[in-house]
């Protein structure tokens, strides 16, 4: 094994900063307030579970069912598309009666929220540039700050107010707006040429 510091923290650093999980605060809290409670653990084991299982399979996963990464992240910008519009407009496109913290806990939290496409896709980049094994410790550092932000939303909401969380969650949204509209124009430019 070839553990390479460099490569652990780039892989880190790029991976963190499209999860963005400091940036999702305002959505796991509205999430804690729809459903109650989320199980930290749990999402941050699924998520990580689900990032290094594509990390193996999927390039391969995307070609057996016939779809390209292309593809694949102009659906996950779709997504990400209508979360922000939910953040900035404070409107709910998704809503189900009688959606429980566990359904909450794996859609839409660990996917498509923490391991979505913006990640998976970011994996299959990082796979070509990096060893295997510093992927995996980037991976399993972002999934223990994960957990530590999962649990400490509560806090963290306190801290900031309402007010405070009504704000960042505005900002955030246009953020991931920018975000998917990025992610959608990269991406469709490669689907058509």
């Amino acid at each position: 094994m070839d553990f390479n510091f460099k490569e652990i923290f780039t892989a880190f650093m790029v991976l963190f900063a499209v999860i963005d999980i400091v940036g999702n605060i305002p959505i796991i809290i509205d999430l804690r307030k729809k459903v109650g409670h989320i199980q930290s653990e749990k999402a941050s084991v699924i998520a990580g579970f689900i990032m290094i299982l594509f990390l193996f399979l999927g390039q391969r996963l995307l070609n057996l069912i016939g779809i390209d990464v292309h593809s694949f992240a102009v659906a996950g910008a779709f997504i990400l598309f209508f979360l922000a519009l939910e953040m900035i407009l404070g409107i709910t496109l998704y809503r189900d009666d009688e959606e429980e913290a566990i359904s909450a806990t794996v859609f839409p939290l660990a996917f498509p929220l923490i391991a979505g496409p913006g990640s998976l896709t970011t994996l299959l980049s990082l796979r070509a540039e990096f060893n295997l094994e510093n992927i995996i410790v980037a991976v399993l550092l972002n999934v223990i700050v994960i957990y530590v932000v999962l649990k400490t939303s509560t806090k963290i909401e306190k801290v900031i107010g309402p007010n405070g969380i009504k704000i960042i969650r505005k900002i955030f949204g246009v953020i991931l707006l920018a975000i998917a509209v990025k992610l959608f124009a990269a991406n469709f430019k490669m689907l058509i040429a």
